[in-house]
């Protein structure tokens, strides 16, 4: 008898769930499928940027339908991973029902990179690929086959 395992539950917080928390959810949800039910949030809610749906676009990952929510939205749900993408958010993170394990991955605020088009953009696709980088070697730790 085939068993099948319960999708692991996780949540990407960020400062504003604009720009990094929202990459990170759309492309987990790209390399794991049905694996994970993934949900992004932020300390305060403004939207999605811009520079990160072309980025995303760049690599293939459609999130242009993704919103930004606020955290407040999700604390009654329990996860099994509530994972900061920022220093702001991983000082701000209460404490989540059940089991979650919280992981932190500093990551620099593209939003924040000054500079024409070109270098902005970069800057999102620079944060992207680490966090594909860190996705990976989480996704391979827990044992979870996922697309590359």
């Amino acid at each position: 008898m085939f068993l099948m395992m319960e999708p692991i539950k996780v949540l990407i917080l960020c400062t504003a769930n604009s720009a990094r928390s929202q990459m990170a959810e759309g492309l987990l949800r790209a390399m794991a499928g049905d694996r994970v039910v993934v949900h992004s949030a932020g300390t305060k809610a403004t939207a999605v940027n811009p520079y990160a749906v072309r980025a995303m676009a760049d690599a293939g990952i459609d999130i242009s339908d993704q919103f930004s929510k606020k955290l407040d939205r999700f604390l009654d749900q329990p996860f099994d991973y509530v994972i900061t993408v920022c220093d702001h958010a991983a000082e701000q993170c209460p404490l989540f029902p059940g089991k979650a394990e919280r992981i932190h991955w500093g990551l620099i605020d593209p939003a924040a990179v000054e500079g024409d088009d070109t270098e902005k953009l970069q800057a999102f696709r620079q944060v992207r690929d680490q966090l594909r980088e860190h996705f990976s070697n989480w996704l391979t730790d827990l044992g979870v086959k996922f697309k590359a």
